[in-house]
């Protein structure tokens, strides 16, 4: 059989890399969009979340199903499908009249997105067989990756200022058809590369619905009020489905989520302060696009570039600390710091007024929560990737996707409602119609965000706690053998391999690439 390397794999990983550069786009692009679409399509306070809700949700609750489906289908398909899929849903979105429209459009971007995002990285590991030639593809993802969601903020700001907010949607169709062409030439299958197993249906849709029903009920208590029926009625379906997708989990021997893996108390620990940690990084997109366009009066352009001391302090966390102290200190060490740091850092950010300065009052604020969060990423993702089976390392990356985009979907929808419950309180207690809403709308955004701040107060307990790893534990060399089963398994990114996709939220994906594991492929804030 002939093992010469494809002499066209390289602009097979350009395909590779527009695929994720739209996936993580997507993350910030909408985000300083959202003011202006809000005011376009006339959408309220309380609804406006979905916005980006819709797409964490479906991406994050189908991205285990996604996974699986290119071991199924084959890579290459499944990538193509999620490209046009995405592109499409993408076009809609940019001609929406409606919220409904939107809503429809962006749920639907989330599960294409759940598609290609795992497929692309496992192209990558079966596209690039040398170990250093994959290091080398891996340095170019891990880099799109990071740079994407800076890249992402910028394009948003010009895109919604100087053209139309539409086309931080529309941008993605001409992205997706180089993919698609470069994957179609570029890219191809291993021989024997699909796996023929039973899709664990019942368990996507139980998952999906319950974390549906669970958001869905957070986000009407603002209007409907907490001890209404339509609140608790979705609260209690929702948990209920997710008590259901326990039980199917673990009789089923096809699993999305092997429940064996939560045992252990690392993983646990980093997942947990993962998925807390979302909290924060979701709600202070949300509120501060708003209090910088609404409140501040900044364009959508000096909006995007306002964020960017939020990405440096990410990179400079993962890069320039954690990545170097990591194999010395280990994971606890790192996470503590990280989440305190970033929690007083959106402290600070508490106590921002309508005529807060930005250089004093909001850009330290940033600077230091991204400082926080790059010290906290990535020892929290190599200590809950790490230590486990290669057959095991995709499903393990998946679930860390997963309750990412899971805790940003709940921490969206929770902080929204009580963001605009304040507001509304506040203004009953200053004066009613004759209220200054820009004071209110403050009020609203510092209440939610103390919320932020005791997520990531008890995301630090919950690392003291349950993260106890040595060095060794998280961050040892591979011996060759534990490192050719990581290249079988298609290993996720971890350490130094990707430390800036870590750090700053964006897609780090891994997936199973040996067509005789059970593992699926995933993805990766």
């Amino acid at each position: 059989m002939d093992t010469t390397p494809d002499p066209r794999r390289w602009w097979g990983l350009a395909a590779i890399g527009l695929a994720q550069l739209m996936v993580v786009l997507d993350m910030t692009i909408v985000n300083i969009a959202l003011p202006t679409a809000q005011a376009d399509l006339g959408i309220s306070d309380a609804d406006r979340q979905w916005v980006i809700t819709a797409y964490t949700l479906a991406f994050g609750g189908l991205l285990l199903l996604g996974g699986r489906l290119g071991d199924v289908w084959g890579r290459k398909r499944t990538l193509i499908v999620g490209l046009v899929g995405f592109a499409a849903a993408s076009a809609l979105g940019g001609i929406a009249q409606s919220f409904e429209m939107l809503i429809t459009a962006r749920a639907l971007q989330g599960v294409f997105a759940a598609l290609l995002a795992p497929a692309a990285l496992s192209m990558l590991n079966v596209t690039f067989t040398d170990a250093r030639e994959r290091a080398r593809a891996l340095g170019v993802y891990g880099a799109i990756a990071g740079g994407g969601a800076a890249i992402g903020l910028i394009l948003g700001g010009a895109l919604t200022q100087y053209v139309d907010w539409r086309w931080t949607l529309m941008v993605n169709v001409p992205i997706a058809a180089l993919a698609v062409v470069g994957a179609a030439l570029f890219l191809h299958d291993p021989v024997g590369g699909r796996v023929r197993v039973r899709l664990d249906i019942p368990g996507a849709l139980l998952a999906t619905g319950g974390l549906l029903a669970i958001v869905f009920g957070l986000s009407e208590a603002e209007q409907d009020g907490w001890t209404s029926a339509i609140v608790l009625g979705s609260l209690t379906v929702g948990v209920l489905l997710m008590a259901a997708f326990v039980a199917v989990e673990r009789r089923t021997p096809h699993a999305l989520l092997p429940l064996h893996l939560l045992r252990d108390r690392n993983r646990l620990g980093a997942l947990s302060a993962v998925g807390l940690s979302q909290i924060g990084m979701f709600g202070v997109f949300l509120f501060l696009t708003y209090y910088m366009q609404g409140v501040q009066g900044f364009s959508p352009m000096a909006t995007g570039i306002a964020f960017l001391p939020m990405v440096v302090g990410m990179m400079t966390g993962a890069v320039g600390i954690s990545a170097r102290l990591l194999p010395r200190v280990g994971p606890r060490r790192l996470m503590i710091p990280g989440l305190l740091i970033a929690a007083g850092a959106l402290t600070f950010l508490t106590q921002i007024e309508v005529g807060s300065s930005y250089w004093l009052h909001v850009f330290p604020g940033l600077l230091f929560l991204g400082l926080g969060m790059g010290l906290t990423f990535m020892p929290s993702m190599a200590t809950a990737t790490g230590g486990v089976r290669g057959s095991d390392a995709g499903v393990v990356s998946a679930t860390l996707n997963t309750t990412q985009q899971v805790g940003g979907s709940i921490g969206i929808a929770l902080l929204n409602t009580i963001a605009a419950s304040a507001t509304s309180a506040w203004i009953l207690d200053n004066g009613g119609p004759a209220a200054d809403l820009d004071e209110a709308a403050v009020a609203g955004f510092t209440t939610a965000m103390w919320v932020s701040v005791g997520a990531l107060v008890l995301a630090a307990l919950t690392a003291a706690i349950l993260v106890n790893a040595h060095p060794s534990d998280s961050h040892r060399p591979l011996t060759p053998e534990e490192l050719a089963d990581a290249d079988l398994a298609g290993a996720p990114m971890s350490g130094a391999e990707a430390p800036v996709a870590q750090a700053v939220g964006a897609p780090a994906t891994g997936g199973s690439t040996d067509p005789g594991e059970d593992a699926p492929a995933v993805m990766r804030p």
